[in-house]
């Protein structure tokens, strides 16, 4: 790497973290390119330079904790044998991430990640694909061996991450939810949605 691109890179570094910052301090009225540039110290011209627009930036942010959640989220799986200890491990996984990353969640599960998912759906399921490949592979293996039902894979993801990401809403809106006891809870009550055998 040259050493131009190593300062595009530490570049592009400053300005994601202090959207960040913005963020979590000022909310999503206070994340402007003058806020920005202002925490990060980065000119105006850089900011657009490397991402168009402020919208950019903040989509770019989006995705770039989007893919580190799926990311620990196919960690967590690989180390299960069971589609049931699987969805107790998704579960508690996700759960683990927001409780460490309250700001990052709160992005996340914003009105404006949920306008990104529903206009740029296509755009987003392609740019992680590496992510989540291996969760649809779990999914579909767990099917074959007769331990998940045989519903169609939209189904299962709304029955496991729907209860998860309500929870999650629930916490970061009025705090009345205690995360660690929906780490315990809820991964039974989703798995019984889900298994093939639901006695």
């Amino acid at each position: 790497m040259t050493p131009k691109q190593q300062r595009g890179e530490a570049t592009v570094e400053l300005l994601l973290d202090a959207a960040l910052r913005v963020y979590s301090e000022e909310g999503e009225q206070g994340l402007t390119v003058n806020a920005v540039t202002k925490a990060s110290g980065v000119s105006l011209g850089s900011l657009y330079h490397h991402f168009g627009s402020i919208d950019g930036l903040v989509d770019a942010l989006l995705l770039r904790w989007l893919e580190r959640l799926l990311g620990e989220l196919v960690t967590a799986l690989q180390s299960t044998r069971t589609a049931r200890t699987g969805v107790r491990a998704l579960v508690r996984a996700y759960l683990r991430f927001v409780r460490e990353h309250p700001e990052v969640s709160m992005l996340l599960h914003s009105s404006r990640a949920d306008r990104l998912g529903m206009t740029q759906a296509a755009r987003l399921r392609d740019a992680q694909e590496a992510r989540l490949t291996p969760l649809t592979e779990w999914v579909r293996h767990h099917v074959e061996r007769g331990e998940v039902a045989p519903l169609p894979l939209p189904l299962i993801e709304s029955l496991v991450l729907g209860p998860v990401v309500g929870t999650t809403r629930r916490w970061l809106t009025f705090g009345d939810v205690d995360l660690e006891e929906a780490a315990r809870v809820l991964p039974d009550r989703i798995w019984r949605s889900l298994s093939a055998d639901p006695q």
